[in-house]
C-alpha cells in the first residue's frame, strides 16, 4: 500500500542497530536451499522460541548505535520518506499497525502495548538467539520484540521474490500479528512444539496470516498522532502482491520445491492455498475473532 505523504511517521518507535565489529555481511546460501530459507523466513514468518544461534564468524553483529538511530528518525518523518526508503516503509508500517492495533485491542478484551521493533545489520543478538538476514523478519516472544534484517528486502529482489509494498508490509503485519497473539494468550494455550496439516504450530502460522489481513482491511483508516490516515486503500494489484507472496511459500510448494514431494506431517505454516486463504478471509471480513482457531478473542470484532 502507498502512504499517504503528508502522514507524520514516529521513528522513534523503531530501533536501529548499527554494526559494531566485523566488516563482512551475511553468507547467503546458494541455489533453490537458499532462496527458500529466504522465502520462508519473510513470508511464513519465523517463531524463534528456543532459537539456534546464527551467523558466520566473518558477519558484522549490530548493536544499539546513537548515530544510526539519529540517521534514522532524522530520514524517516513522513509518509512520503516511506514511499521512497524501505527503512522508512518499516516505520511507517509499524506506525499503522500501532495505530490500528492500540484501538482494536480494548473490544477483543486484552491490554494493549506495543512491541520493540529492531532494524539490524547482517545479524543480531536476540532474546532468542542470534538472529541474520537468513532467518527473515520474526517475532521473539521473550522480548516482545519484531527483528528486521536492513537488506533482507533487497536480496530477496535479487533473488527473484516480491518486493511489492503490501509484500513488505505484510511480512511485518504477519510478525506484529504474533505479538498480538501473545497479548490474546494464543501461545499460552496452543502447542507450538507439533507439526502437521492440523497442528497447533500451522494454526497459529495462519491466524497470524488473518490477522495481517485484517490490519490491512482497516489499513487507511489507520490515523497518524494528526488524524491523517497512515495509508491509502489497497488496489487489487497490491492485494494480487500480496496473496502471491504468501500462496509462494506454502509448506507444499516449498516440500515440492526442496524434496520433490510434500509431506503434510511435516507442515508448520500451511499450504499455499490455507495461507492464501487465511490472509483473504482477515481482509475481507475485517473480524478478529474470525482469524481464532483457539477461542481466545471472545465476541470482540476488533473494528476501529
Amino acid at each position: 500500500m502507498t502512504f499517504t505523504s503528508g502522514s507524520r511517521l514516529d521513528p522513534s518507535r523503531v530501533q536501529r542497530r548499527g554494526a559494531s565489529a566485523g566488516t563482512g555481511g551475511m553468507a547467503i546460501g546458494g541455489g533453490i536451499g537458499g532462496l527458500l530459507l529466504l522465502l520462508v523466513g519473510a513470508y511464513l514468518g519465523v517463531d524463534l522460541t528456543g532459537l539456534f544461534g546464527g551467523g558466520s564468524s566473518g558477519s558484522s553483529v549490530s548493536a544499539n548505535d546513537p548515530a544510526a538511530q539519529q540517521q534514522l528518525e532524522q530520514k524517516c518523518t513522513t509518509g512520503a520518506d516511506a514511499n521512497k526508503s524501505t527503512d522508512c516503509l518499516v516505520v511507517g508500517t509499524v506506525n499503522s499497525l500501532d495505530s490500528y492495533w492500540s484501538s482494536a485491542m480494548p473490544a477483543l478484551g486484552a491490554t494493549f502495548t506495543y512491541p520493540e521493533v529492531v532494524l539490524f545489520d547482517s545479524q543480531t543478538s536476540t532474546g532468542c538467539g542470534t538472529a541474520s538476514v537468513q532467518t527473515g523478519p520474526f517475532y521473539c516472544p521473550p522480548d516482545n520484540t519484531i527483528y528486521v534484517e536492513t537488506n533482507f528486502f533487497q536480496i530477496l529482489s535479487e533473488f527473484g521474490g516480491s518486493t511489492g509494498p503490501l509484500a513488505q508490509e505484510y511480512v511485518i503485519a504477519h510478525e506484529y500479528g504474533h505479538h498480538i497473539q501473545q497479548l490474546l494468550g494464543v501461545f499460552d494455550v496452543a502447542d507450538r512444539t507439533g507439526t502437521g496439516a492440523n497442528s497447533d504450530s500451522v494454526k497459529v502460522e495462519l491466524m497470524a496470516d488473518c490477522l495481517a489481513g485484517v490490519w490491512t482491511h482497516f489499513a487507511a483508516a489507520a490515523p497518524d498522532a494528526g488524524g491523517t490516515p497512515y495509508l491509502v486503500a489497497p488496489t487489487d494489484a497490491e492485494i494480487n502482491d500480496a496473496l502471491s507472496a504468501a500462496g509462494s511459500v506454502g509448506d507444499d510448494n516449498i516440500q515440492q520445491a526442496t524434496q520433490g514431494q510434500a509431506n503434510p506431517d511435516s507442515f508448520t505454516h500451511g499450504t499455499s492455498a490455507q495461507r492464501i486463504q487465511a490472509f483473504t478471509l482477515g481482509y475481507q471480513a475485517g473480524s478478529v475473532p474470525q482469524c481464532d482457531p483457539f477461542g481466545v478473542t471472545g465476541s470482540g470484532s476488533g473494528a476501529n
